[in-house]
């Protein structure tokens, strides 16, 4: 029996049924966005099949989608669930324009089933279908990111709830998720702690600064994060071509004076640009400029707007580092119009209300998305006292993966 036949045994509803296998490991039926909803009835037209459930929903599923998505073993491996139907070999392809392709289907209130002209079978379970009827949001298991609202303040989660078996880690992903920032707290102060709590989660991401890095004050640094300079709001490594997602940063001293922690979201700022200035949001996301780190090792550079935008037009990335902005190589005549953006955003930046202020106590650690939260620190006085952070990166997908593992 494969793992999604297994899960989905355990899933028998109160109507004593097991749902149809769709190689899926994801509950489809009561709970998790499922439904119980019974199929009530199945009317074929051309080229496509509309549905029609209890609660009120319908659905037109066209023909050839339904061909695609068939869950049998011959058209999806049994074990790992990829597809193996291959649509470009289909004989029935020409016929999924016209009302040819289907030979006869009948259904329940929990399944539907398919019988093609080539003889093939399809059965689909009813609520799966409601789970992705056409024209319906699929629900996505994952929080939305929710803009900071002024006095905006960071979940809080206790080191011991989240290695433990409740659900301090689904909440701690899930304030992550959402708020961009979240912290974890009376951890202990112990070297590779945050390796541990990283690889908990999938691999740290490395970049030239490697898996897992200190911040501390070192002689001849090559990063001002390595200094006990202040260092405005910034996002980091906004000269590679895919900066690093999630940025964890564990405490394990912080005696000295100074070094008071700062967070903005990024987002949050690009709309009240947007909405304030919207020439200056303009420049900003339609304008690239170069980014670049140096040293003896590496050179890394990259060209790409302070403010990306996704398809509808909504920030979905931040490169805002002062230090890596390499020469502004724009025509002359617009080379004013980009600083004055630049300036305009940086004052949004400063901000009091828009602002996150905190000391990292040992055993603290804080987790940011650095693709949209922004983060800096206070000048510190290494003389009065040790400070010592240490850091690693995750993939988003990584995150997003376990949360999705947690919610099922």
């Amino acid at each position: 029996m494969s793992s999604a036949n297994a899960f989905n045994d355990a899933l028998t509803d109160h109507h004593g049924e097991t749902p149809i296998d769709m190689a899926e490991l994801r509950r489809y039926r009561q709970g998790n966005g499922a439904t119980d909803a019974a199929l009530e009835s199945a009317v074929q037209e051309v080229r496509r099949l509309t549905l029609a459930w209890s609660d009120g929903r319908t659905g037109q599923f066209p023909l050839m989608w339904l061909r695609d998505h068939c869950a049998c073993d011959q058209c999806r491996h049994p074990l790992t669930r990829e597809r193996l139907y291959k649509l470009l070999d289909d004989p029935l392809w020409e016929r999924f324009a016209t009302d040819e392709a289907l030979a006869s289907f009948e259904f329940d209130d929990r399944s539907l089933t398919l019988t093609w002209q080539d003889g093939h079978v399809s059965r689909f379970d009813a609520g799966w279908l409601h789970q992705r009827c056409p024209g319906h949001e699929l629900t996505t298991l994952l929080p939305t990111a929710t803009p900071w609202v002024e006095a905006f303040t960071p979940a809080h989660i206790n080191h011991a709830d989240f290695v433990g078996n409740g659900d301090g880690r689904s909440r701690w992903a899930s304030a992550l998720l959402r708020d961009g920032l979240v912290m974890l707290d009376q951890g202990p102060c112990e070297l590779e702690e945050v390796s541990r709590i990283a690889e908990s989660i999938g691999p740290m991401r490395s970049t030239n600064f490697g898996g897992r890095f200190d911040v501390r004050s070192v002689p001849n640094p090559n990063n001002a994060a390595y200094t006990a300079i202040g260092l405005e709001l910034h996002t980091d490594l906004p000269n590679w071509r895919q900066p690093p997602d999630i940025q964890l940063l564990y405490c394990l001293e912080n005696d000295a004076e100074g070094g008071e922690s700062s967070f903005a979201d990024g987002f949050a700022v690009a709309e009240i640009l947007r909405e304030e200035n919207p020439e200056a949001f303009r420049v900003l996301s339609e304008t690239p400029i170069d980014f670049r780190f140096q040293d003896d090792g590496d050179d890394i550079a990259v060209r790409e707007p302070v403010i990306d935008l996704d398809g509808d037009g909504r920030p979905r990335e931040i490169r805002f580092n002062n230090w890596i902005r390499d020469t502004l190589s724009l025509p002359a005549d617009r080379i004013e119009a980009w600083y004055e953006a630049y300036r305009a955003f940086w004052q949004i930046l400063r901000r009091p209300e828009r602002r996150v202020e905190l000391t990292l106590e040992p055993g603290q650690m804080i987790a940011f998305d650095n693709r949209r939260v922004l983060h800096g620190r206070n000048a510190f006085d290494p003389n009065t006292g040790k400070r010592h952070l240490q850091g690693t990166y995750l993939d988003l997908d990584m995150l997003q993966s376990h949360l999705r593992v947690l919610s099922r």
